[in-house]
């Protein structure tokens, strides 16, 4: 084995190091950086005829309310949504990956993709990461088999479900279908429950509805918290405050 083999660890792998380094900063009595937890309220529902999948639109970075409306469900397959709490860029980079791996094996079947082969690849991958990539996933689909609804949490367990729900405002929304899941209950007063109790969760309500053969997407299905007032006479900012922007702009 050369030298540089052993001073050096192999490239292209994913390594443990800053792992190792935090428990012996530990040890030595340095605290590490608290993080700050991220919210969301995601859920899904199965019906007779498909599955309804549900999530709130506030994205937050720690106390900050970084945008408003932004989109938690995403495509998977024509006939498979996946919604996605935790880390933005994780559960994005995640779904990404496994719709283009679901697309290639169409293009090399000429099959529908069945959704017990999204669970394994987005399983099998955060499994592999041990629950450092922070992606919590409600995962839902009808195939040839059916409607299908999953739970894939970030260190690559699952569950089956009938309905689902993760994020900050799991509880506030479990609630809801525990107490009512046998009276005709829709998902939107679910996600509204966890948008009115969850300070991470809150905005709009997008909800999507896949049955056999058709999906709608509806974004921004309900707006709960509409904004009530605004003043006539807009922010105000001391004299020479905003020019530089106001130059920039102009430039």
């Amino acid at each position: 084995m050369s030298k540089a083999e052993v001073d050096f660890p192999p490239k292209g792998e994913f390594g443990f190091d800053l792992c190792k380094r935090n428990e012996m900063l530990i040890k030595k009595g340095v605290q590490p950086p608290s993080y700050r937890k991220t919210g969301t309220t995601i859920v899904g529902l199965i019906f007779q005829d498909g599955i309804i999948l549900g999530a709130d639109t506030r994205e937050t970075a720690g106390p900050i309310v970084c945008d408003k409306n932004c989109e938690k469900i995403h495509y998977m397959a024509p006939n498979i949504y996946c919604c996605g709490a935790g880390t933005a860029a994780d559960t994005e980079a995640v779904t990404d990956m496994v719709s283009s791996q679901l697309q290639l094996h169409r293009y090399h079947t000429g099959r529908e993709s069945r959704v017990i082969t999204a669970l394994t690849l987005l399983k099998s991958h955060l499994f592999n990461y041990q629950g450092y990539v922070q992606a919590a996933l409600v995962l839902g689909g009808v195939d040839v088999t059916g409607p299908h609804l999953h739970t894939i949490y970030p260190h690559g367990s699952t569950d089956t479900l009938l309905f689902a729900t993760m994020g900050s405002g799991s509880l506030a929304a479990m609630t809801i279908f525990e107490s009512k899941y046998r009276e005709g209950l829709t998902v939107t007063e679910a996600i509204c429950s966890g948008i009115f109790n969850d300070l991470g969760s809150g905005s709009n309500v997008d909800v999507c509805v896949i049955t056999k053969g058709h999906k709608d997407y509806l974004r921004n299905h309900l707006l709960p918290n509409p904004r009530s007032y605004i003043s006539p006479k807009g922010f105000l900012f001391p004299k020479k405050t905003v020019s530089w922007t106001l130059n920039y702009l102009q430039n």
